[in-house]
């Protein structure tokens, strides 16, 4: 097994690739002509959006993000050199802030942002070993 992709269901694909670009610099890798798809560049394993109502005419059923509303219980991390201006960038591109970034007993940088679907995006700096 490897992970190839996570998912995150959104009412507006092509907006949160937009958002995604402006927010944290990512590349967009494919975006569906019906709008009800997309991936983003991140390396080894894709960051993905599908529409809700697609993901919904399918009977799949989820607790749908919102910004008005408490994260699910998800999170997507993003490696930053810079955590600092990487959170500084994303509330710039409007994030919401969810925790100013601050070091973890084991050296690591944090910070969360909410996106602009209210989904949790947590800036980090590496791990070192």
């Amino acid at each position: 097994m490897r992970l190839g992709y996570i998912i995150l269901y959104v009412p507006d694909v092509v907006a949160a690739v937009e958002f995604y670009e402006r927010a944290f610099g990512l590349a967009r890798r494919f975006v569906h002509e019906s709008g009800q798809y997309a991936e983003m560049e991140t390396g080894a394993t894709a960051l993905a959006f599908a529409g809700e109502s697609f993901v919904s005419a399918t009977r799949h059923t989820f607790k749908a993000n919102r910004p008005d509303q408490e994260p699910a219980g998800a999170e997507v991390a993003f490696v930053a050199d810079d955590v600092n201006a990487a959170f500084e960038k994303a509330i710039g591109a409007g994030a919401t802030g969810y925790a100013p970034p601050h070091q973890k007993p084991w050296g690591q940088t944090v910070a969360y942002v909410r996106d602009a679907n209210g989904f949790l995006v947590e800036l980090c700096s590496a791990i070192s070993d």
